[in-house]
């Protein structure tokens, strides 16, 4: 049975968007991003997985190396399905600002 990985899930964790974080300036292999974390290289494989079964990250193989970079296309997606809600909460904090000024000037 093949485990589908959502997403979401994906980015709930603190480290897999830490590593999205530093793999967005630029490639990385495995052990260059296992270096900024105080956990085991095995721990950091593990999240690097998850987020290219998600399709976050791609593997571009380069020698021996694997080097993994953020997948545009699918972040693009993400970030086009929170659109919505981020323009309706600045929309409503944007009438919480406008009734506080008018409460204030009272």
């Amino acid at each position: 049975m093949i485990e589908r990985r959502d997403v979401f899930q994906a980015i709930a964790d603190p480290t897999r968007r830490a590593i999205l974080l530093l793999v967005a300036s630029q490639s990385m292999t495995a052990g260059a991003l296992a270096s900024n974390f105080d956990t085991a290289r095995p721990t950091v494989s593990k999240h690097l997985q998850i987020l290219t079964e998600c399709e976050l990250l791609k593997q571009e193989q380069n020698g021996r190396e694997i080097h993994y970079h953020i997948n545009a296309k699918k972040m693009k997606e993400v970030a086009d399905f929170i659109e919505p809600f981020r323009q309706m909460w600045d929309d409503r904090f944007n009438k919480l600002e406008t009734i506080m000024k008018k409460y204030k000037s009272e």
